[in-house]
């Protein structure tokens, strides 16, 4: 059985559900970017580019940083 990792350059993302037989499997986040990159954007260049941490993964690393729990645990 495979991963079924992510095929985006750079993207860590498993499990991924949506596969193409052109471009492979691709996770929701990424997915969700390409959408929203308009309908003529060009699939094979979008996976090529390398995928970086997003804004939602920043904002969680600086505001658990700011509010840390008390017991050490998340």
């Amino acid at each position: 059985m495979s991963v079924l990792s992510c095929a985006r350059n750079g993207c860590p993302h498993i499990m991924c559900r949506r596969l193409s037989h052109t471009y492979g499997y691709i996770c929701d986040e990424c997915f969700e970017e390409l959408v929203g990159t308009g309908p003529t954007t060009d699939i094979e260049q979008f996976m090529r580019t390398l995928k970086k941490e997003t804004r939602k993964e920043e904002a969680d690393a600086r505001y658990d940083a700011a509010f840390p729990y008390m017991d050490g645990e998340r």
